[in-house]
């Protein structure tokens, strides 16, 4: 019996600690296409795994993206699609998870095979500009997002022209995108990313060049069109300036009202700006016309995520120059969306205002649902009224009617959400420090959705400071001692920074004076007292190196503490030997004989030295004048000191 109850606690007890266990799922998880093809018309459905919630977040769900494999593309959770000709197609699905743990589905391409045309078919315009960049969901690092360019031809007549498209800017030391595909279905023509963009005035048959990376040559404007922008060279010399890299592409025999479709397939790099809260573009041009400069220019903004949430804030002041800030104006977007079964009437936003920020200067730049600034009565109309706290400001859409996403009949997934975007200006008086905001998203009478922080960020920054002082060494014989150097820290630090130095010292000193005295027997038995006097004098120049951790008590009084190592670059020793005889055992009165010795020595990089030291300064604590003092307590004898000197920051 034993035998056997000690066999079912090896079988049991293991399955038990396993079922206590969390086990990582490490399984890939995929999403299938259902098609259902009828003729040349398709009905699309997908099949994704179930989700996994994220906790206190709204209920998780998916979103879908379609491309249709003949230039069209669908946002619906079913797509249904009719092809206009026989042949081949390969349907391509992105799902993405909302409010859910786990990585996006992967999904593989799904062939669908058009044998007969006998669905009537006509193209339906789609687009309101004729220009237009989008996404199918925020950047997360190491995902893939689609960039869809949408091109129209709103002349009455044929035409040709170049299509740009500008990625990974500058102000990013990592690139944050690699375009890994480029899916054309219209013939379009890739061009090398050094050629010229050519526009020709036909009356005047005269030719213009604009290179991307050589001087504007034979440049004119031919305006033909007030809405579009006309300086193109000037147009890719700035996209240039903010990008790193491009694609050109050139397109023919384009019909009066056709529509055109470019997908860009961008694999999000590990090494892409990591802060959640920052804002980076991707940068669209259109020529309509190679015959004419006119252009059009479309920025998409997008916010770094690590998971997919609708419900976000973003800033573009993730990282800045402290140096110059002073006038810069700051720029916020706060996302939301609405998730519930019936439409929403009153949206609240509870957004936090940073100290170093001056809620005077907050200004509304755009908004969605779109509507008018509230007055200070009280209105029936849709409006966006904005107040504010000692630490907040409130945006309240009044009167609105935004649907949920779970409402019957609502099919268009973007119409359920919004945005508040708006710019504010730094005080007067702010630090050098990081600061993070959220926005509380209250939707009519229901709990408080809470969004990320947004923050902000200074780059360190270079401060050099020039120095100046004096060493007293009160245990060297007559010292002299001045220095001249060179600091350097962080530019404007707002407490605690570290600090480096190197200091050029000159250092006059005499050691202390040695007498020897003794008997000596001369020839003949003589016997006379002998006294020897050597005094030495030093001059050196000496490199100090302190490195010394500062902080700043206010914006005028500071403190440090850190090491200093010391060399002598250049060592000269002077000695001098005075060498007197007198007669008897004692040196009273005059010598019979006296004679002297002098000698030389000149040394470079010798007697290292190494110390603690110890400060305070007073004056303009992070930039500008002050006047400080130090102590340096050194490992050896006679060479502690204070140090008196004055210091300007830059």
């Amino acid at each position: 019996m034993k035998k056997y109850s000690f066999l079912l606690l090896t079988i049991v007890f293991p399955l038990f600690i396993l079922g206590q266990q969390h086990i990582t799922d490490t399984i890939t998880r995929t999403a299938t296409i259902k098609a259902n093809v009828t003729n040349n018309s398709v009905l699309l459905t997908p099949e994704t795994p179930a989700l996994t919630q994220i906790a206190g977040a709204p209920k998780a769900f998916y979103t879908h993206y379609w491309e249709m494999g003949d230039g069209t593309y669908s946002t619906d959770p079913e797509a249904r699609h009719t092809y206009k000709k026989k042949g081949e197609y390969e349907v391509k699905l992105w799902a993405t998870n909302n409010y859910d743990t786990g990585k996006p589905p992967t999904t593989r391409p799904k062939k669908i095979n058009i044998t007969s045309i006998t669905d009537d078919y006509q193209d339906e315009a789609s687009m309101e500009d004729d220009f237009t960049l989008k996404r199918n969901r925020e950047p997360v690092p190491e995902e893939e997002i689609v960039t869809i360019l949408s091109y129209k031809n709103i002349k009455n007549y044929t035409t040709n022209g170049k299509i740009y498209l500008f990625y990974n800017e500058h102000k990013y030391k990592a690139d944050n995108f690699e375009l890994t595909e480029t899916r054309l279905h219209h013939n379009e023509k890739n061009v090398s990313t050094d050629a010229f963009a050519y526009t020709k005035n036909v009356e005047n048959n005269n030719t213009y060049l604009a290179s991307t990376n050589s001087e504007i040559t034979n440049f004119r404007n031919i305006e033909q069109d007030s809405t579009l922008k006309t300086n193109l060279p000037l147009t890719l010399s700035e996209a240039k300036s903010i990008y790193k890299n491009w694609r050109v592409l050139e397109f023919d025999n384009m019909q009066p009202e056709e529509e055109r479709n470019i997908f860009f397939s961008l694999k999000t790099t590990p090494e892409m700006v990591k802060d959640t809260s920052a804002i980076i573009s991707v940068r669209g041009i259109y020529i309509p016309d190679a015959n004419y400069d006119n252009h059009k220019v479309k920025d998409m903004e997008m916010e770094i995520v690590t998971s997919h949430d609708p419900n976000k804030m973003s800033s573009n002041a993730t990282f800045m120059n402290y140096r110059l800030v002073r006038f810069k104006t700051l720029k916020y977007k706060i996302k939301f969306q609405n998730n519930g079964e019936g439409p929403a009437n009153t949206i609240r936003l509870e957004t936090d205002i940073p100290d170093m920020l001056d809620k005077s200067t907050l200004k509304v730049l755009d908004m969605y649902p779109k509507c008018e600034i509230c007055p200070k009565r009280e209105v029936l109309y849709s409006c966006l009224d904005t107040a504010f706290t000692k630490t907040q400001a409130i945006f309240t859409f009044k009167n609105i009617y935004l649907p949920g996403s779970e409402q019957k009949n609502v099919k268009e997934y973007d119409s359920t959400k919004g945005f508040v975007q708006y710019s504010i200006k730094f005080a007067k008086d702010f630090h050098k420090t990081k600061t993070k905001s959220k926005t509380a998203i209250i939707f009519d009478k229901n709990d408080p959705i809470i969004t990320n922080y947004s923050t902000t960020r200074f780059l360190p920054g270079i401060s050099i400071g020039a120095k100046i002082g004096y060493n007293s060494f009160t245990d060297l014989r007559n010292s002299e001692s001045y220095f001249i150097g060179a600091t350097l820290s962080p530019y404007k630090s707002y407490r605690l920074y570290w600090q480096v130095e190197l200091m050029n010292n000159f250092h006059n000193y005499d050691s202390n004076i040695e007498v020897t005295e003794e008997f000596v027997d001369g020839p003949q038995g003589f016997r006379f007292f002998q006294s020897t006097t050597t005094e030495t004098s030093n001059k050196n120049i000496d490199w100090d190196v302190p490195v010394l951790l500062r902080y700043n008590l206010n914006n005028y009084i500071g403190l440090g503490a850190g090491v200093q190592n010391t060399i002598s670059v250049s060592e000269k020793s002077t000695q001098n030997i005075l060498i007197e005889q007198f007669d008897g055992d004692t040196s009273e009165g005059d010598p019979f004989n006296t004679f002297t010795e002098t000698s030389s020595t000149n040394e470079s990089f010798t007697n290292l030295r190494t110390g603690l030291l110890f400060e305070g300064t007073a004056g303009f604590a992070r930039i500008g004048p002050s006047v400080g003092a130090r102590y340096i307590l050194n490992f050896e004898d006679d060479f502690n000191y204070w140090q008196f000197y004055a210091i300007w920051k830059f």
